[in-house]
């Protein structure tokens, strides 16, 4: 009788484990088709096919596609995000931390991408709440990385920590926003780098 319960209380573990799987192969396998595609849209048979799962699987763990396409939209960000990390430690000063990661945000794949999900979210409110905690945890893990970064170099910001990482995100996604609906100019008119205020401290910059 102890096996049967223990069983049959296996069987929904192991069910929501599977479900668990099946979303977050589907979020991935998103990413890479949109960054294959420059970001272009995936159809849910050809996000389905390539997951090898049923095209209605797609809608049971999201809800729609523009879920999912959000969720792979963020993925993408913070995965591009981590390599950026890896960019700013070797930055020599914080002058250059400043220059070598505005850079490189502004050529990261995934950021167009993140700003139709932002975009969506405008005209789909139902989506709202989803790119919030997306944006939450990119401003959290930024804000943990330049504060580890500010304490292990001796640096200092000139905002708190939280203000820096939103205001540099914001920034950045803004920018990609404005020139996706038609503004005049480009990236290179932007200064990303004059949105961290990131210093190497007193008398040293």
């Amino acid at each position: 009788m102890e096996k049967k319960r223990t069983e049959a209380g296996a069987t929904p573990t192991r069910s929501r484990d599977r479900g668990r799987a099946t979303r977050r192969l589907l979020i991935e396998v998103t990413a890479r088709l949109c960054g294959e595609r420059d970001g272009a849209e995936p159809s849910v048979a050809e996000i389905a096919n390539a997951a090898g799962v049923f095209p209605n699987q797609v809608t049971y763990h999201f809800g729609s596609k523009d879920a999912l396409l959000v969720h792979a939209a963020f993925l993408g960000l913070l995965h591009d995000a981590r390599r950026i990390e890896r960019i700013g430690r070797q930055a020599p000063d914080a002058a250059a931390f400043r220059r070598n990661v505005a850079r490189a945000v502004l050529a990261m794949p995934s950021l167009p991408s993140a700003a139709r999900a932002l975009a969506a979210a405008i005209s789909k409110p139902e989506l709202a709440p989803v790119v919030d905690r997306h944006l939450q945890l990119l401003f959290r893990q930024s804000e943990r990385f330049v504060g580890r970064l500010v304490d292990s170099r001796g640096w200092q910001t000139r905002r708190p920590l939280g203000a820096e990482a939103r205001t540099f995100w914001s920034t950045a996604l803004g920018a990609v926003l404005l020139v996706r609906a038609g503004a005049h100019g480009t990236f290179a008119d932007l200064d990303l780098a004059g949105a961290l205020t990131v210093h190497d401290g007193p008398g040293r910059e």
